[in-house]
């Protein structure tokens, strides 16, 4: 059974100070890490993962909604956002490498992971994201050893 925590994020500000807590964490555990990001369009999935890879440095950070996936790589970390929306097949994901993505201390943020099943690994995390204009309710559950790691972390931090 997966342990949930429910997040209110009052504004984008709430939601990327959340995605930067989140950062510290995942950038804290030395092990491959899958985090799903779930939602609808304009949910919010890739403004999280924008502040997610920008606390990391990286401040150029384009979406991969064309070409599947962005690397984000630098001496501290190896992040790989993934956006399944365009996905005609989930073997699309086995011919850009997909397994190469999955190395110990390599985090992966996929939206839209329903369409990549099959391909994709399972999620040690997942964050349900809802809400209207500007807020959002990230409903995140942890389906791993690694995502309850992840979990207590981030709620450590946002206590």
């Amino acid at each position: 059974m997966a342990i949930i925590l429910n997040i209110n994020c009052h504004n984008e500000t709430q939601s990327k100070q959340f995605a930067r807590q989140l950062a510290h964490c995942a950038g804290e555990i030395n092990q491959a890490l899958v985090i799903y990001l779930a939602g609808d369009l304009g949910a919010g999935k890739s403004t999280l993962a924008r502040s997610f890879i920008q606390t990391f440095g990286f401040d150029r950070v384009k979406s991969p909604t064309y070409s599947l996936v962005e690397s984000y790589v630098n001496q501290q970390i190896s992040i790989h956002h993934f956006d399944c929306y365009r996905l005609s097949d989930p073997e699309e994901l086995e011919y850009i490498g997909i397994r190469e993505y999955s190395a110990p201390g390599h985090i992966q943020l996929i939206e839209w992971a329903e369409l990549g099943q099959g391909a994709i690994n399972p999620a040690d995390m997942i964050i349900q994201i809802t809400g209207i204009d500007k807020a959002r309710t990230l409903a995140i559950s942890a389906h791993s050893n690694i995502g309850k790691q992840l979990l207590a972390c981030v709620n450590s931090l946002s206590s």
